[in-house]
């Protein structure tokens, strides 16, 4: 027989939309580990979100607007981005049903160019 191991530690990076937040799987999480804040984008015609990591250094320089930085927190197994108003335009621009109680998770992946973690929102893995 052939065993192949499995890690504990999920490889694909996961994001999870709900009405009030989305949040980040481990592997999606890693790249926010020493974030102060973040930026979120939307890319309306390809269906993505961008979070890009903002350190502490840059908000000190005054390089970020401060309407512009979002909280992010971040715990051992997880990462937490609230923002109800960005995520009901995220949704109503791919076209996603986030009433309350509902959930739906998305393939992510890191973007060494725009230095941010990509949400593909045409790229659904399950509803809850």
């Amino acid at each position: 027989m052939a065993f192949e191991w499995t890690s504990r530690k999920p490889t694909e990076g996961i994001a999870t939309l709900y009405a009030s937040n989305i949040t980040l799987n481990k592997s999606a999480s890693s790249h926010f580990e020493r974030a102060y804040n973040v930026l979120l984008g939307l890319d309306r015609e390809n269906k993505r979100i961008a979070i890009k990591p903002i350190t502490k250094q840059e908000v000190e320089r005054g390089a970020i607007p401060e309407e512009k930085r979002h909280k992010i927190t971040v715990r051992p197994s997880y990462a937490r981005v609230c923002n109800k108003k960005f995520i009901k335009e995220a949704a109503q621009a791919a076209m996603i049903d986030l009433k309350e109680n509902n959930a739906v998770k998305f393939k992510t992946l890191w973007s060494p160019e725009h230095h941010a973690l990509i949400i593909e929102l045409s790229e659904i893995k399950g509803e809850l």
